[in-house]
Order: structure tokens, then C-alpha cells, then sequence
């Protein structure tokens, strides 16, 4: 089996053991790792090194959900991916996408900022971005909020155009996005996410 289905199964797996979500499910996964390798293909041209992180980059996209502490054990996660990658990739590589995929939430950036990967840092940040991008979606966020609070439509509505106001409308001005690819592509999604909300509001607004 290709390396990209065993990653895609083994969050399929995990999703149905930890009762995931959709809004951090195997939808979102496919969402954060085509926008990965968007700003992978684009930032290429100017660090062609990237190419020898291509996997990396790619594994931490897909599975950068099997280990969220909203949903289980941070580090019980984190183990499960380890020991499911360690007879697909070497070790070294192992260590590079464990630690970008349990340091690239926003949670933990707000409170100890970026860490330090060296040579791999422009791919921690293409990953990290790239879920950030996927977080500009009124659809995603008023799930979440009705699957993890049982909180009714209306009410998860209202929630997620709070939290735009109070996050994701201040990614921009807060300088989470590092690259030059996403600083372009976090200005079209944010006014995509607006035009959504309004749309939303325009309909709610009716019934």
C-alpha cells in the first residue's frame, strides 16, 4: 500500500477509535493537506531544498489531527503515530513531523510561540498554515461546536461569527502566517469567510 493511503487510513482508523468529528475527520485532513502541498509547490520555486521534505511535509499534513488533545491523550496520540510510522519512514523523519504536528496548533503557538526545527522550519509552517487556511470555514466551525458543545444551530452559528471576530479575523494582523504563499492566499480566504457568514446571516435571518 502507497505510504499517502496508509496515512488516510490510519486517520480514518483513529477517527472512528477517538469518536472524531468531522470537523477534524478525514474531510478535513484531505482539506489541510491539499492546501499544504498548494503552498508546497509555490514556495519550491524559492527554497528548492523543500523537495527533500516533500514527505514530511505531507505525512504531518494528513495526520496532524491523530493526536489532539480535544479529542484524547495528546501524548497517548502521538505515540500511536510513531509506532504506525515506524516501519514506513526513517526515524529521523519521524522526530521532524512529531514535532510539527504536536506544536503547530494555535493554542500552543499563542502560548510558546514557534519552535525552533532548523532546517525544517519553512515546512512546519507550510503545515501549520495550511491547517490555519482550513480554519477559514463558518460550515466547519458551527460543527464542531454542535458536535462537542450539543449545542443547537442558531446557537453554534452565533458562536463561530464570535470566534472569527475574536480569532480567526485576526490571523493576519497577529503574524501567523509566515510564508508568502499563505499571507496571499489568508487574505482571499478571509473574504471568502466573511461572504460565508454574511450569506449565513442573511438566511438565518429569514427563518
Amino acid at each position: 500500500m502507497k505510504l499517502i493511503s496508509s496515512l488516510f487510513n490510519f486517520v480514518r482508523i483513529t477517527n472512528h477509535m477517538y469518536n472524531i468529528d468531522e470537523s477534524h475527520g478525514l474531510i478535513h485532513s484531505m482539506d489541510v493537506f491539499l492546501k499544504a502541498d498548494q503552498i508546497f509547490q509555490k514556495e519550491l520555486i524559492s527554497y528548492p531544498y523543500l523537495i527533500h521534505q516533500q514527505r514530511i511535509i505531507y505525512a504531518s499534513a494528513i495526520l496532524h489531527d491523530t493526536c489532539d488533545k480535544k479529542y484524547m491523550s495528546s501524548t497517548e496520540g502521538l505515540q500511536r503515530v510513531r509506532y504506525f510510522l515506524s516501519d514506513k519512514l526513517p526515524y529521523t523523519e519521524i522526530d521532524i513531523i512529531s514535532t510539527i504536528i504536536s506544536k503547530m496548533s494555535y493554542s500552543y503557538v499563542k502560548v510558546n510561540g514557534f519552535p525552533d526545527l532548523g532546517t525544517y522550519q519553512t515546512s512546519y509552517h507550510i503545515v501549520r498554515e495550511a491547517d490555519l487556511l482550513a480554519a477559514f470555514d463558518i460550515k466547519r466551525s458551527i460543527i464542531y461546536d454542535m458536535e462537542i458543545n450539543k449545542r443547537d444551530f442558531i446557537s453554534s452559528y452565533e458562536k463561530s461569527e464570535e470566534l472569527f471576530e475574536k480569532r480567526m479575523g485576526k490571523y493576519i494582523d497577529d503574524g501567523l502566517f509566515i510564508t508568502e504563499t499563505s499571507k496571499i492566499l489568508a487574505k482571499t480566504y478571509e473574504t471568502h469567510c466573511i461572504d460565508e457568514l454574511s450569506h449565513w446571516k442573511s438566511i438565518v435571518n429569514k427563518l
